[in-house]
């Protein structure tokens, strides 16, 4: 049986720069495989780390000796871990981050080679042999890239709604190398953000994608300095949880819908109007007794949340 664990923040960016700086003065090369470390393995620590602040879920891949490659077992924890997210009232964005300098090399080949393990047993997990890559999640997830973000460490990345990229971070289909095949949404989900024309090079190659390359093309939504992909990250994740959430997922649903779903713009147009239920509709009519009291005038988005205002600062006051 495993356990989150909950652990500090600071203590994760700690750990975080800690593994940044192994890894800077190792002089390690992107192609390298994710064994060559295994001599620091410290098997008691947990696998997925998790820690809550606010509103907001962090959920951190710790297998840094390997740069987090994800075996079967791992991809189970995370799977737990994001399904614990979504089913948290209070939970309204979730960050997957690496820890240790790399977000995720991919999945962790050593495991493929036993000659006790049945490779479609493997593929045909649940969910997803990297987790639960292999369905939408209910919630919005931002994923942190750091160091290297490859094969199905990619895929994990894509899975997420938003990417936050640090610059001197490289993504890349790196399995081509090996044989091994994408079976973690990897080849449906690139096509649909960066189209198939740029998505057939990054798969048929399996070439590193840096930074800029992949803000240019739509791949990532930041690039951000080095060290701060995680506190970023964090950023932008309380910029969107901070607005009603109900409205907000429902819009992001819709969205899903008409990209992956709908058989024709009829079809999306309805599910983007039927959905939005009365339940939904009583956050509109909030929100619009806040904006008559004068909150977000101007367009302002800041400082959005409930507040007392004074009679001067309501519309129509004196």
């Amino acid at each position: 049986m495993w356990t989150m664990t909950r652990i500090p923040l600071r203590t994760a960016t700690s750990w975080y720069r800690a593994g940044l700086m192994r890894q800077l003065c190792s002089g390690t090369e992107p192609n390298q495989t994710a064994t060559d470390q295994s001599n620091t393995t410290k098997p008691e620590e947990p696998s997925i780390l998790v820690e809550k602040e606010g509103n907001i879920t962090m959920i951190g891949l710790n297998k840094p000796h390997i740069r987090n490659a994800v075996d079967s077992e791992m991809g189970r924890q995370l799977t737990a871990a994001i399904e614990a997210f979504e089913q948290d009232s209070t939970a309204a964005v979730a960050i997957l981050h690496g820890i240790g300098g790399s977000f995720c090399s991919g999945y962790d080949l050593s495991e493929l080679a036993n000659p006790d393990v049945k490779p479609q047993s493997v593929i045909l997990q649940r969910g997803g042999v990297m987790g639960p890559t292999r369905r939408n999640f209910k919630k919005p997830m931002i994923c942190a890239i750091t160091g290297y973000c490859v094969a199905g460490g990619m895929e994990l990345a894509l899975m997420c709604d938003l990417r936050v990229m640090e610059e001197l971070a490289v993504m890349g289909f790196y399995n081509r190398r090996f044989g091994v095949p994408l079976v973690d949404g990897g080849s449906v989900r690139l096509p649909a953000l960066i189209g198939i024309s740029r998505a057939m090079d990054l798969v048929l190659t399996g070439r590193g994608v840096r930074a800029k390359e992949a803000l240019e093309i739509g791949l990532v939504n930041r690039v951000v300095a080095v060290g701060t992909g995680l506190g970023q990250a964090y950023n932008l994740a309380m910029s969107i949880a901070k607005y009603p959430q109900a409205c907000l997922n429902h819009d992001r649903t819709s969205m899903y819908y008409a990209t992956y779903q709908a058989k024709s713009l009829e079809d999306a147009m309805e599910f983007e109007l039927l959905t939005a239920n009365e339940e939904l509709l009583k956050e509109a009519v909030y929100g619009a007794e806040r904006f008559k009291q004068g909150l977000g005038k101007g367009g302002k988005f800041h400082d959005i949340k409930k507040k007392p205002l004074p009679d001067w600062g309501i519309a129509g006051g004196s």
